[in-house]
């Protein structure tokens, strides 16, 4: 087959992408073959022309090496086994040949990542994996994968302490740098002991702890909600009686709020403007209370937007960050120390449980992972059991 000139020294079969390499006539004596060739187990041309030119690159080396009896590189695999050579030894090849495993550079592996796990993904999902693995790249190089050992994500974890960073952004940089080095290894079948699976250092460090709101806060806050009477009021309201995460209020259209319905309550649904943080916080939370108020609002006020709150959804992404600064400035002289729009969350877990609410349903409301294999079976409760409960902690 003919090369492909826009990736060197390979070709292209059912769409994946070959090496080859044609090896010189004063080595042949050292081969079984008179080229080489091997699967670069891809099927981009970007990937398949830096894998071949750096594998022909170490075959220079090698041969160069070769030429004066030294050296292990690609093709391998295809040396004559010491014993069927008819050389001396001392000028036979070593004898335990082995294929050389085909690897990626970690910038690679992120290419790799994104292409086939970044599909329908937030730009947050790509920017997260490029400065994760782009922080490991500033310390220790752009290797292959496999190259990386023990002392580099040592090195790397004290790279981020210095910066400052807290145990719980420390956790999430080296769960991504770990996700990113076993889905490539994965997919160009590299089975070794990823360096950066098993890192100490201290989880909680930096970390402040989220506390909920007392019971009296929380209607204080309502009330001032009512009487300000405002898009940012009704956020917090609505928040403040389903327990939804910010991110999922500000990024409703008014048709996920349904009022008509027998029992009124909130649809939190996956928009192409703002995603769900798991597959199990799509869910229906009925509305009581403060955020049925807040809905009622949004639905007589609102007449210009699809959007429950325009202010936070002019772009094509839900501005939450924006949502949450605002909001939080706002409730900082009326909360107590270390409290913020997420204590509403935490809250409403524990409003449930004064009530006795059956942990599962909590977990429906709340839209948490519940742990079992019988919990993914089924739809779940009817709003009008979770509406009962709902009534209770409201």
């Amino acid at each position: 087959m003919a090369e492909n000139k826009a990736a060197p020294h390979s070709f292209v079969k059912d769409g994946v992408y070959y090496f080859i390499r044609r090896v010189p006539n004063d080595l042949r004596h050292h081969y079984t073959s008179p080229k080489i060739s091997y699967s670069l187990r891809t099927r981009s041309v970007t990937v398949a022309a830096s894998r071949a030119v750096r594998a022909a690159q170490k075959l220079d080396e090698y041969w160069y090496h070769l030429r004066i009896n030294d050296s292990d590189l690609p093709g391998k695999h295809m040396l004559r086994m010491a014993g069927n050579t008819g050389l001396a030894p001392s000028a036979r090849p070593i004898a335990s040949a082995v294929a050389v495993a085909a690897s990626v550079k970690l910038s690679e592996a992120v290419s790799i990542y994104l292409r086939l796990k970044g599909k329908g993904r937030p730009i947050t999902f790509q920017r997260s994996a490029e400065r994760s693995c782009g922080y490991v790249i500033d310390v220790c190089g752009d290797k292959d994968i496999a190259a990386y050992t023990k002392a580099d994500a040592n090195a790397f974890r004290d790279d981020l302490l210095k910066r400052g960073l807290t145990g719980s952004s420390i956790t999430r940089i080296f769960g991504t740098v770990r996700s990113v080095i076993n889905f490539a290894a994965s997919e160009i079948g590299i089975d070794f002991s990823n360096p950066f699976g098993k890192v100490y250092y201290d989880r909680n460090a930096g970390v402040e702890e989220r506390v909920p709101l007392p019971i009296d806060v929380i209607r204080s806050l309502q009330q001032d909600c009512r009487r300000i009477d405002d898009d940012l009021r009704w956020l917090v309201a609505l928040v403040s009686d389903t327990g939804m995460r910010l991110a999922e209020a500000a990024g409703l259209l008014k048709d996920d709020l349904r009022l008509d319905d027998p029992i009124p309550h909130v649809v939190v649904r996956e928009h192409p403007w703002r995603r769900l943080k798991t597959a199990g916080s799509a869910r229906k939370v009925p509305l009581v209370g403060a955020s049925l108020w807040a809905a009622q609002r949004i639905h007589g006020v609102v007449t210009d937007s699809t959007f429950a709150f325009p202010r936070y959804n002019k772009t094509d992404q839900t501005n939450s960050n924006s949502a949450s600064a605002a909001l939080n400035k706002w409730l900082k002289p009326h909360v107590p120390e270390k409290g913020s729009m997420h204590s509403f969350r935490h809250s409403m877990r524990d409003r449930l449980r004064a009530v006795e609410c059956p942990a599962d349903i909590v977990d429906q409301i709340g839209g948490w992972q519940t742990e079992g294999v019988g919990q993914s079976y089924g739809k779940g409760y009817p709003l009008e059991v979770l509406a009962k409960w709902m009534a209770n902690a409201a």
